[in-house]
């Protein structure tokens, strides 16, 4: 144990750090908003304003390489391109049902390969397997602080609107019934859906993101029906999710992203086989 401490605070290994720090702070707002993404069943939605990240990726960062626009850097073009796309599903998934399942796949796709067009005309290397799958060596101080500003940004009106949030939850009938905005809140849950998508692309990646962002809330509520309890074992399974996975994916020389899916899947599997067989006897 001496030996793997004295390792990861080697200098060499600050990216590992930068990584690990990183997953402790996103934990809460992975519990949170993973366990919002399972209970309302927006998975695809989510994985739609992922997708439409790269789109963003890829005009910002040929509008920084070709039009010098220095300040349009990639975590700037993924917050617009996941944001746009959250706003257009979620309008559509309001007021046109019927055509929701089109829409989330054209913005899927459509947000995909204009990045890709993007990134292949833009002049110098671009790592773009790094979006796609996640690359901690491009991890920095300023994702730690846009970490802390998430959580603030997450946490903070979720402790305010809790009673609003259970009802539209379970029950989105009712909560407009006793007056609550469930349409607003709605979108405000795609736009934090989005903002946590953008947050993790460094990590696991486009592809992978919306595991980690389902996997931790789905094996939480295997053990519990209670949204506030989910949230919390959800929270605490994202940390002990990410860790594992980058630390297995350091010493066995993995990729993290995958490894980190591969650990998370592994023990949603477990956890869900385990209740099954707890609710047979």
């Amino acid at each position: 144990m001496t030996d793997i401490l004295r390792e990861l605070f080697s200098p060499e290994l600050v990216f590992l750090r930068y990584a690990l720090l990183i997953g402790i702070l996103a934990s809460p707002v992975l519990g949170v908003v993973g366990t919002l993404v399972v209970t309302r069943r927006i998975s695809s939605l989510a994985g739609a304003s992922a997708h439409a990240a790269l789109g963003g990726v890829g005009l910002a960062l040929f509008l920084q390489r070709v039009c010098m626009f220095n300040w349009c850097t990639p975590t700037v073009g993924a917050v617009a391109g996941a944001l746009l796309a959250a706003i257009v599903v979620g309008i559509v998934s309001l007021t046109a049902k019927e055509r929701e399942d089109t829409v989330i796949a054209v913005v899927w796709a459509l947000g995909m390969s204009i990045g890709l067009l993007f990134l292949e005309r833009t002049p110098g290397y671009v790592d773009w397997q790094g979006y796609l799958f996640g690359n901690i060596l491009l991890l920095s101080k300023s994702d730690i602080i846009m970490t802390i500003i998430l959580d603030a940004a997450v946490l903070l009106p979720m402790i305010l609107f809790y009673p609003a949030v259970l009802a539209m939850s379970f029950d989105s009938t009712f909560a407009e019934l006793r007056g609550i905005r469930v349409s607003v809140i709605y979108l405000i849950l795609l736009a934090l859906t989005a903002c946590t998508i953008v947050l993790l692309l460094n990590v696991v990646g486009i592809i992978l993101v919306i595991a980690l962002l389902t996997l931790p809330a789905a094996t939480a509520g295997c053990f519990t029906r209670h949204l506030w309890s989910m949230m919390v074992l959800g929270a605490v399974l994202s940390w002990l999710f990410v860790t594992g996975g980058l630390l297995s994916s350091f010493y066995y020389r993995l990729p993290s992203g995958p490894a980190i899916v591969v650990f998370a899947g592994t023990v949603y599997l477990a956890a869900l086989g385990f209740s099954k067989w707890k609710g047979k006897r």
